[in-house]
């Protein structure tokens, strides 16, 4: 099944903008960064024509020879059949970290050549930067970060109808319970799933949980070969080992990131260039313990407090080897963990809708509010339940002491406002915000 993505739209209001430079997409492996690419060539243009410089290796001394954009069109309608036209021929450039040149000549063509229309990615595109102390075209490019499938896009594949009725929904107050507890098995299936496009995919064609699972571990045996081949040689182990202790991370009932998790005796400074690696990979979220909820919101982080997230709940749940069926019966009893799928897959939804990653705030290790995001100008606090069982006070302890304009509770419960409370089912996640603009 072709899952659409709402990036989409961003690229076609790119392809209109009178101020275009090159597009630049940043992401975790398997997102799907080179279907949209070429997705978008097939809607929006005359032509098409996609250059891989991990398979086409040669393509590299076409860069290496000359810094001219119109030369290197000419060079490059020599690899390919299909006419480079302005305007027209939409150029994509995949695994662009592979040649450095090639990465810097969108430089040359938004300076010199702004009439091609070009898009660029590559897999571990900040690792090898980094890795290769590569020079990147900084304000020469128009920088669009790409994540795993929302469950917006999961739901408008899997149920049209329901997708629509959630899409329009225009007032806060009870859903009818038919079209709740749709929501909820939905949200089900795609917390089982995850957001990796062929996953999703997978489960929506009728392949059943072992095909699931199959196409969640390749992918994560994929990351582990990605350890091998990006990572230096000293690290590997270290990345390797971290990345396995994500699921005890989490599922500790204080979710604080502890490096003893990882092994005993482990220290900050043995494990620190791991887990920068893991983040320019786009593999992992950090969020951050805040002071206080003052604007902006990084001003107030502490740095030595700190939780870390998968970028995708599917393969959370695979590394942690959870069988499907614990997700999809509420009654399940996994406590802690299931918190920590149920806070993952928010983040999931909140790093596409909020202003910047979410931090989360605590008091003394006494109170603890999941996330804590800025929107516009509200920063607005989160709490994060995986059933109906709404008790606890942290969120009233922030209240109290802070009183926002809005705060809410993503849960399996219905939609409903009081007070400042917005009680949201999670799977609104992602028209939340938009829910809260009503109101105001």
């Amino acid at each position: 099944m072709i899952i659409s993505r709402d990036i989409l739209a961003a690229f076609k209001k790119w392809k209109t903008s009178t101020d275009r430079k090159p597009i630049l997409i940043k992401g975790a492996r398997q997102i799907g960064k080179t279907w949209v690419m070429e997705e978008f060539g097939r809607q929006c243009y005359e032509h098409y024509v996609k250059f891989d410089f991990d398979e086409q290796q040669e393509l590299a001394s076409v860069f290496q020879t000359t810094k001219d954009p119109h030369r290197i069109i000419k060079e490059l309608e020599l690899f390919c059949d299909i006419p480079i036209l302005p305007e027209k021929t939409l150029i994509i450039f995949d695994e662009i970290q592979e040649c450095e040149e090639a990465l810097n000549s969108l430089k040359y063509f938004c300076e010199n050549a702004p009439e091609y229309h070009i898009i660029a990615a590559g897999s571990l595109l900040g690792v090898a930067v980094k890795k290769k102390h590569m020079k990147t075209p900084v304000g020469k490019v128009n920088v669009f970060r790409m994540h795993p499938l929302t469950f917006r896009e999961f739901l408008r594949a899997a149920d049209p109808r329901l997708y629509e009725y959630a899409d329009s929904l225009d007032e806060i107050k009870h859903l009818p319970e038919i079209m709740l507890n749709k929501l909820n098995l939905e949200y089900r299936r795609f917390m089982v799933c995850g957001g990796m496009p062929e996953v999703a995919s997978t489960l929506l064609d009728g392949g059943g949980m072992a095909s699931v699972d199959k196409a969640l571990q390749d992918i994560l045996d994929l990351y582990e070969l990605d350890f091998a081949k990006y990572a230096d040689p000293r690290e590997i182990t270290r990345i390797r080992l971290l990345w396995h202790s994500l699921p005890a991370q989490l599922a500790k009932e204080n979710r604080k990131f502890l490096y003893k998790v990882i092994r005993t005796g482990a220290r900050s400074k043995d494990y620190e260039d791991a887990l920068e690696w893991l983040k320019d990979a786009g593999m992992i979220y950090q969020i951050y313990n805040i002071s206080k909820p003052g604007m902006p919101l990084t001003a107030y982080q502490e740095i030595d407090a700190f939780k870390i997230y998968a970028c995708d709940t599917g393969l959370l749940r695979r590394l942690a080897k959870l069988p499907a069926d614990i997700i999809a019966n509420p009654a399940s009893n996994y406590v802690e963990f299931k918190g920590a799928l149920a806070e993952n897959a928010a983040l999931q939804s909140l790093v596409t809708i909020a202003d910047d990653i979410p931090s989360y705030w605590s008091s003394q290790s006494k109170s603890e509010v999941e996330f804590v995001v800025q929107v516009g100008k509200e920063i607005i606090p989160i709490e994060v339940k995986a059933e109906g069982n709404i008790s606890g006070r942290s969120i009233g302890v922030y209240n109290d002491k802070y009183a926002p304009n809005y705060r809410c509770r993503f849960s399996m419960l219905n939609l409903q406002f009081n007070g400042n409370l917005l009680s949201c089912p999670s799977a609104l996640i992602d028209w939340s915000f938009n829910l809260l603009k009503i109101r105001g």
